[in-house]
């Protein structure tokens, strides 16, 4: 009987061991399993505030090197260097300037960049863009798959003040109905930021919007001492101006406010 009892309390004691391990692997199991669902919980997160929060800009310029921005060429061509982060555009006869020759949007997209005039008294920023003409345009071009116009916005021509878009209808930042005159300081950098969509173009300098153009039913180009910065350009005539923090986005909703983003 008692060699009995000492076999029972020794098999109690077995199970209840067996059962203290199974215990103790469940709550391990539970702990490396809690961690896991925190990630998962965190990745979920961050994608839905990722996309709340739209697409992300990507960086046109390191500031360390040209990279895929290359000297326009233009034929009165000022020397072009990086400096202090900075694409400095050198005084030239007529145009000087870069131009991109990455991969580059041609429609709803939002291009941001700042500008200084450093030298000189006339346009400091010439940027050439790329604009695809919405499907129903009455003037697009039925043969040409995937027509896309190039348009300029200039800050500072014509003696240092016309701010427009160059050209519409063959009319430059001067004659059209987007020119308009701004006192535009040497020495102080301006915030660029250039909105297009397939049937809107807008751009503001800092916070202020100098231009909200409706394409309509109206013919986009450039003049053509810009040539050589087609599709995507920046230029400055008899001036030495700099640009830097380049960067472009995504229009994710072409019909929605921009304002709302400012």
């Amino acid at each position: 009987m008692l060699l009995f009892d000492t076999r029972l309390r020794r098999f109690f004691g077995l199970a209840l061991l067996a059962a203290s391990a199974i215990s103790l692997a469940a709550a391990r199991a539970s702990d490396d399993e809690k961690p896991a669902a925190e990630v998962e919980k965190k990745v979920a997160k961050d994608a839905k505030d990722d996309e709340k929060a739209g697409p992300k800009p990507r960086s046109l310029f390191d500031g360390k090197a040209l990279g895929d921005w290359k000297e326009s060429g233009f034929p009165s061509q000022g020397r072009v260097e990086v400096k202090d982060k900075q694409i400095v555009i050198g005084f030239g006869e007529g145009c000087s300037g870069v131009t991109y020759k990455g991969k580059f949007p041609t429609t709803n997209y939002e291009l941001t960049l700042d500008a200084i005039r450093v030298d000189g008294s006339d346009f400091f920023c010439g940027l050439t863009f790329p604009v695809k003409p919405a499907a129903d345009h009455p003037r697009r071009d039925i043969e040409v798959k995937d027509e896309v116009w190039p348009c300029t916005l200039v800050i500072g021509g014509w003696g240092g003040g016309v701010v427009g878009l160059s050209s519409v209808d063959g009319n430059d930042a001067s004659e059209n109905s987007t020119s308009q005159y701004k006192v535009l300081e040497s020495g102080k950098w301006y915030k660029v930021r250039l909105r297009v969509t397939e049937r809107k173009i807008e751009a503001w300098l800092d916070k202020e919007k100098v231009i909200d153009f409706t394409i309509g039913d109206q013919k986009l180009s450039v003049r053509i001492e810009v040539e050589e910065s087609k599709p995507l350009g920046i230029a400055t005539w008899r001036t030495t101006g700099a640009v830097k923090n380049l960067e472009v986005v995504a229009v994710d909703k072409p019909d929605s406010p921009p304002e709302e983003d400012l």
